[in-house]
């Protein structure tokens, strides 16, 4: 379970860090053999397209054994970190390549057009691929399709703790004790929507936990009015919280996951296709046969 107002292991942030700098470093070191191509007096375009269209083909690579063949958790952990690698790595061997210029032509627009594209949902994939093991753990088993019959689940759970005394004093034609009257509405008023449904989705988005500071608060500012019944019942719903709000951060990533599927793979084979023309436009000018 995630924790209440916990946040990802620095040693995850500080594997992130690690790896954007050696990708800045790689790419970094690529540019400048880019740079020295150019220095003598051969055309760096020609060095850096081979050096994109290389990295192209193994991105399409990964994209056919991923849907061919039968990896491993790990090995399909280690492709995907690869993927990501020469992705951005790709990404600035074409700002390379363009001269940081805007292009002329249509066709050169739709390639243009088509590397932002790739690279932008790549950089959402990335985080994708980041944050849910980073937020859930490495060994979540939360199944996407499951998620509204377990948030039914959490809502029924949530009714009864908070109702149950009260209908007992009510059975018992006995007084209702204030402390269950307040639990009752603490539901009522702040529980009983959060529990309905899937909330809060742009906060999970960006990782904004405010909505779940505010409902923790609003059970531990009762707890200290209420006798140990009580609040043993407010710590069982706390819990039930927590619960749901993993639920609904699964609920955003792992759909979004399913629909990026859908937007950054048919991009880049497109961006493929794409580039394929235009290697045979340029060797076809420089041929003379244009």
């Amino acid at each position: 379970m995630r924790r209440a107002v916990g946040r990802a292991p620095a040693a995850s942030y500080a594997g992130q860090i690690i790896q954007g700098a050696f990708i800045a470093f790689v790419a970094g070191v690529l540019c400048w053999f880019v740079w020295l191509s150019g220095s003598a007096l051969r055309d760096a375009q020609y060095f850096d397209g081979w050096l994109l269209a290389s990295g192209m083909l193994l991105q399409v690579y990964y994209h056919i054994r991923r849907q061919t063949s039968a990896m491993s958790p790990k090995a399909a952990q280690s492709w995907r970190q690869i993927h990501i690698f020469v992705g951005y790595v790709i990404f600035a061997l074409f700002l390379s390549h363009s001269n940081l210029a805007l292009p002329d032509t249509g066709f050169e627009w739709a390639l243009w057009s088509g590397f932002l594209l790739v690279t932008a949902s790549g950089i959402l994939g990335t985080y994708l691929a980041w944050s849910v093991p980073a937020k859930l753990g490495p060994d979540d088993r939360t199944a996407f399709e499951r998620i509204p019959i377990q948030r039914s689940e959490l809502a029924r759970q949530v009714h009864i703790l908070a109702m149950s005394a009260e209908k007992a004093q009510l059975d018992l034609a006995l007084p209702s004790a204030p402390y269950q009257d307040w639990i009752a509405d603490l539901y009522k008023n702040v529980l009983r929507s959060y529990f309905q449904g899937a909330c809060n989705s742009m906060a999970h988005f960006f990782g904004s936990q405010r909505h779940l500071k505010r409902i923790i608060a609003e059970i531990d500012s009762l707890e200290r009015y209420v006798d140990k019944t009580g609040q043993n019942k407010l710590n069982a719903m706390k819990a039930l919280v927590l619960e749901k709000d993993r639920l609904d951060f699964a609920h955003v990533h792992l759909g979004l996951t399913k629909l990026w599927l859908f937007v950054h793979v048919p991009i880049t084979y497109g961006l493929v296709i794409l580039a394929v023309l235009h290697v045979l436009v340029v060797y076809s000018y420089s041929s003379g046969v244009l």
